[in-house]
């Protein structure tokens, strides 16, 4: 398995914050909501990323957010009743 990138090195060189990428892509994900309408709510504030933006972020961070998730549930205690 590859070693995960810091977060630092993860986001390099973005022209935005990375708590709004990953605000956005953890939107995109996790609720019923289009890209027309996450540009419509980083607008209410103040920020403009295009929708074409939007998607290049979930298409380059979501295998990203996956790989540590998944990671992290693989060391999790499992509890027993």
């Amino acid at each position: 398995m590859s070693k995960l990138k810091s977060l630092d090195e993860l986001f390099a060189g973005r022209h935005f914050d990375r708590d709004v990428i990953i605000l956005c892509v953890r939107w995109y994900l996790r609720y019923k909501l289009s890209l027309r309408d996450l540009v419509e709510m980083m607008a209410e504030r103040g920020l403009a990323p295009a929708h074409t933006t939007i998607l290049r972020w979930v298409q380059r961070f979501a295998p990203e957010f996956v790989k540590r998730w998944n990671l992290r549930q693989a060391h999790r205690p499992v509890l027993a009743c």
